[in-house]
């Protein structure tokens, strides 16, 4: 099993370029996201802003950065770099479905409801379903290939 766990030296690990990539990837398509919307209209424009504006920039980083690891040791990396970023997918497409759902429960209720009370329902449905789906497919036991045995 994937152990999920946090790793606070990650950050000294990381570089400066690396952070920029990440700002301005996830800036640009915020704003890519935001010209749809103001061109097409918001509920098409909506469907735009729940794309994770961090994802493509994450994921070619936890690409080269287990590819470093295993150039340090002399290993080939190419095909584990290219597994650690597809698991990385994997999980952002978990959270995409709760974040579809808490997308959902807003248009469905903000119009007419309070606000704080219909965005924390939501951010509750949103955290709910995205670990359902994680414990889901750790239950039924479908492997993920790369740090898994």
């Amino acid at each position: 099993m994937v152990l999920i766990r946090i790793k606070p030296a990650a950050v000294k690990e990381t570089r400066w370029y690396q952070y920029a990539i990440r700002f301005l990837l996830g800036g640009a398509i915020t704003a890519l996201a935001g010209i749809i919307a103001k061109e097409a209209g918001p509920v098409f424009g909506g469907l735009f802003l729940a794309f994770p504006a961090i994802f493509p920039a994450g994921a070619t980083l936890i690409e080269s950065h287990v590819q470093e690891e295993k150039q340090k040791k002399d290993e080939p990396g190419t095909r584990l770099a290219r597994q650690a970023a597809g698991v990385d997918a994997i999980g952002a497409s978990m959270g995409s479905v709760g974040l579809m759902l808490f997308s959902f429960w807003t248009w469905r209720f903000l119009p007419r409801e309070n606000t704080a009370i219909v965005l924390i329902a939501a951010t509750i449905i949103w955290f709910t379903a995205s670990v359902l789906i994680w414990f889901t497919r750790r239950h039924l036991r479908i492997p993920l290939k790369w740090g898994e045995r």
